[in-house]
């Protein structure tokens, strides 16, 4: 198996994270420049078209894309250590969350970066700084909410870390890399940050 990434980007990281989580070796790492147009090469596109990075290449030539589906097929795979759950009330619980966090933090954080920074530079052939700006209101909401949510529990979703605490770790992480800073008033959100972020895997 091979999977397509670009090593900066928050999705790909996703990917990396859960593999390290799960103790699945042996995918290779494909490099694919992004920031240069590469994903919108004709030989990617035939494996997304939508041009965008993670793509997990599979042996048989077929392609999955979205990180939530790779991290699905690598859970059907390899059910141990549970990332997604196991009872339905877990699973629902850690869905509703990963949608939360897609949709509030690194939903506002990448519309941010596209619109209201220089963003991919020459490929950025739309932006609306005012749509950014909000966007990164959305962001700073979305924070908060999870803030909200850490009080008197170690993780995001329920008793054991899942994938809702991937994405929320790679998408803080790419958010302050944008300068989104936490609030210093989200204490409960920092001292999350800061234990998950101790987790060999946060190092894939």
């Amino acid at each position: 198996m091979k999977l397509h990434e670009h090593e900066g980007l928050p999705s790909p990281r996703r990917v990396r994270i859960f593999l390290a989580e799960k103790g699945i070796e042996g995918v290779e790492r494909i490099q694919v420049d992004v920031a240069a147009g590469a994903a919108r090469g004709e030989a990617f596109l035939a494996k997304n078209p939508l041009g965008e990075v993670p793509v997990l290449e599979l042996d048989d030539g077929s392609s999955i894309s979205e990180v939530a589906a790779i991290s699905r097929y690598f859970e059907a795979a390899q059910p141990e250590p549970p990332l997604f759950g196991t009872t339905a009330a877990e699973q629902a619980t850690i869905e509703m969350w990963l949608r939360r966090i897609e949709t509030g933090l690194m939903g506002g954080a990448a519309a941010y970066f596209h619109h209201a920074t220089t963003g991919f530079g020459a490929l950025e052939t739309y932006q609306n700084k005012s749509w950014g700006e909000k966007s990164r209101d959305r962001a700073l909401a979305s924070l908060r909410l999870l803030d909200s949510q850490l009080a008197g529990r170690d993780f995001i979703a329920g008793e054991s870390f899942s994938v809702a605490d991937i994405a929320a770790l790679c998408a803080l992480d790419f958010a302050q890399a944008i300068d989104i800073e936490v609030p210093s008033e989200l204490v409960r959100l920092h001292a999350w940050h800061e234990r998950v972020s101790r987790r060999p895997s946060a190092a894939a």
